[in-house]
């Protein structure tokens, strides 16, 4: 078959603004354009047109039916799929799409998590198209991006808070900007590219673990002779069946549009990584939810399976999503771009603290943001930043920092040569700060990489939180400077204020490092939640209902509404964890140590039939595992007595709690001597692959 080139195939499937263009007469193009470009209200005249051109684009590749694909708060994504067709006067058939198809649908709201909002008896919701990202195919399915809510009109979706806080982030880094003189932008959005982690194992493996089945991850299993210590896997030589997997994965996402650029080995043995180009937020966040959902299909095609969890394996990196993130204008401008002489760059300078002022002043949003059962495995492991925000700004920026502060001037940073040594390799400039790691967010040259996300979580939900938090800042700054006297010491006045006041959010040092935790706490200040059931209810402290509802990012309801479904999913998820390591303990583990303790007894037996014979290998092994089995049968009995004791919690806080103490707690014990024991049972009576098979099984 002949192979056709990336740009040819690029967005085949999707309906962009090259066939907006090409099928839409100019004045519904222009219509559309405005409201995609510059958030102008949606002329609902157009839908027609535009329904019956995406109609007709849409038969012509093949689609027979479409669906509003929208984003409900259950973390991934939703879709009904209804057919063109419409009956003839013929008896035929036609194929029809009316702009109020397009515009609005209406799956039952109750059905989803709405926190209360919705009740059984309560089913209407709608969805409602959103034009500013683009309708693909997908499947033969005319997928049309929507937001959703409730009748009463409360956003049950990620989408929609998502967009309410990228117009409140436009509005005021507008006004911002005007103070400066820039009257020509329009529009300022964020953009976003989002890293993404992910393991592969073979399918014959998954097979054989009800764990990761049933919860994403293994619940069960000893570490194996070798893991990362070598960093052999880290950008090493891809094996060929996972480039077999990547190139596929690669032309179904180009496909679709996803600008799919960097792919490389991870640290972790079958440990991988995508990267993609920055795109606009919200697109960023439907292409990720897309990116995630093609990986698991391409991977099923190549007899391998694709996990998004945070913590598949006990012992080895974990997955993150590293969400990068900035601020430009309509016009292409980045304002987090320092320039050559970032000192002197007060606009660079203004912006950059208004996100070092946000994160510090909401840094329980940001950690709750990213909180979820599988992400609390991660965060302040060695791979994963802390459970604490900091901020990373480099060498340069901190010193530009310090001289405003104490009105000292700034010598600028030493553009530095690096010299290898060797004459035939190029000579080039050194960055003028290094690389942190283990910062939670990190300044990156242009933008801010937010690096505590979850492999598995939508990005959505990060970006609503830091677009609002930023928002925030911009407003005061803006009420402060468009009433001053004298614009020019005004500016110096808050740059040199928001410094001193929220420094203790910048640090350049070791995130691992155990002093690090002491200093944050107890010096600084900082939150620490190292938990889901720690940080979820802060949603709802005074400041943040404020802030929130101040820039129409949620209403009040809607954000108790969060707190109930998100502490309910991380209960749900940690309980089918523990109902699953009580089966598995009972149904697999307890008996594989019976079966090696009992040939061993038969071992024992046939050599005294023989002859007195010493047999201390044996009757050591059997003592073991006698008394790991006992761990075992006595923890599952605890695990089962939690697990039953969070039914009587009066509200899903208490119950969130009793997980945390009590249900995580049990379920460690028990681990702990069931991959004691796996390390004596032979491999012939041990029921599960080990971590060697999962880990090492894809050539």
């Amino acid at each position: 078959m002949e192979m056709r080139s990336v740009p040819e195939m690029f967005g085949e499937n999707v309906f962009d603004d090259r066939v907006m263009r090409a099928v839409l007469t100019d004045d519904v193009y222009q219509s559309l354009k405005k409201t995609i470009d510059e958030g102008a209200k949606l002329d609902s005249s157009v839908a027609d047109q535009v329904a019956s051109a995406m109609r007709d684009w849409a038969v012509s590749k093949g689609a027979t039916h479409f669906t509003h694909w929208f984003q409900p708060l259950t973390g991934v994504t939703a879709e009904k799929h209804d057919s063109f067709i419409e009956p003839s006067p013929d008896g035929g058939v036609i194929m029809a799409f009316s702009g109020k198809n397009l515009i609005q649908g209406e799956p039952d709201a109750s059905s989803f998590p709405t926190g209360g909002i919705r009740a059984t008896f309560e089913a209407r919701g709608y969805t409602a198209w959103d034009p500013t990202s683009y309708a693909f195919i997908k499947d033969k399915t005319l997928c049309i991006p929507t937001a959703f809510c409730s009748y009463t009109g409360e956003a049950l979706d990620k989408k929609t808070p998502l967009l309410r806080s990228m117009e409140a982030l436009n509005k005021q880094a507008l006004r911002i900007l005007k103070l400066f003189g820039n009257d020509t932008a329009k529009y300022v959005h964020t953009s976003v590219g989002p890293e993404q982690e992910y393991f592969l194992i073979t399918k014959e493996m998954y097979d054989k673990r009800p764990d990761i089945k049933y919860t994403g991850r293994t619940l069960f299993g000893a570490k194996a002779p070798k893991g990362q210590e070598m960093d052999d896997h880290y950008f090493g030589v891809i094996k060929p069946k996972v480039q077999e997997f990547m190139n596929d994965l690669n032309q179904e996402l180009w496909k679709l549009g996803i600008l799919a650029k960097t792919e490389h080995n991870e640290v972790a043995p079958a440990q991988h990584e995508l990267a993609p180009i920055y795109s606009s937020t919200n697109i960023a966040t439907d292409q990720n939810q897309l990116m995630m959902e093609m990986m698991q299909k391409v991977a099923a095609r190549h007899g391998l399976v694709c996990l998004l969890h945070e913590k598949p394996f006990a012992g080895v990196n974990g997955s993150g999503k590293h969400n990068n993130w900035s601020m430009s204008t309509d016009t292409g401008i980045n304002l987090l771009s320092p320039g050559a002489t970032p000192y002197e760059n007060a606009q660079f300078l203004l912006f950059l603290c208004a996100v070092i002022k946000a994160v510090d002043d909401y840094q329980d949003l940001l950690r709750l943001a990213v909180a979820t059962a599988g992400n609390d495995h991660r965060l302040g492991a060695n791979e994963a930043p802390p459970a604490i925000i900091s901020i990373f700004l480099g060498d340069e920026l901190s010193a530009i920092l310090d001289a405003i502060e104490n009105d000292t001037p700034y010598a600028g940073a030493e553009k530095k040569i690096m010299k290898l040594g060797v004459d035939v390799l190029p000579r080039f400039a050194r960055d003028t700060t290094d690389r942190n790691r283990t910062s939670p967010f990190a300044f990156t040259g242009n933008k801010f990489e937010f690096r505590s996300l979850g492999s598995s979580n939508s990005i959505a939900c990060a970006n609503m939180m830091l677009n609002a938090a930023v928002a925030e800042s911009l407003k005061i700054y803006a009420d402060r400077l468009e009433n001053a006297e004298d614009f020019e010491t005004a500016l110096h006045d808050m740059i040199k204020k928001t410094i001193k006041d929220h420094k203790r959010i910048l640090f350049n040092g070791n995130g691992y490092d155990e002093a690090w935790v002491k200093e944050a706490t107890e010096v600084r200040g900082l939150a620490n939640y190292p938990t889901t059931p720690d940080c979820m209810p802060h949603l709802l402290d005074e400041k943040n209902v404020t802030m929130l509802t101040s820039h129409k990012v949620f209403t009040e309801a809607e954000l108790k509404s969060r707190v109930d479904i998100m502490l309910d999913n991380y209960c749900k998820q940690v309980l089918i964890e523990a109902n699953t390591m009580l089966e598995m303990s009972r149904r697999m583990i307890l008996p594989s140590i019976e079966c090696y303790e009992n040939k061993l007894a038969g071992s024992v037996a046939a050599k005294k039939a023989v002859a007195s014979v010493a047999c201390s290998y044996e009757s050591d092994v059997i003592t073991k595992l006698s008394d790991l089995a006992d761990k075992v049968y006595a923890g599952a009995n605890d695990l089962e007595k939690a697990v039953s004791d969070t039914g009587s919690a009066s509200d899903v806080i208490t119950e969130s709690y009793a997980i945390r103490d009590n249900v995580i707690p049990a379920m460690n014990a028990i681990r702990q001597a069931a991959d004691e024991a796996e390390t004596y049972v032979s491999k012939e009576c041990w029921p599960l692959p080990s971590y060697g098979d999962l880990l090492f099984s894809v050539k």
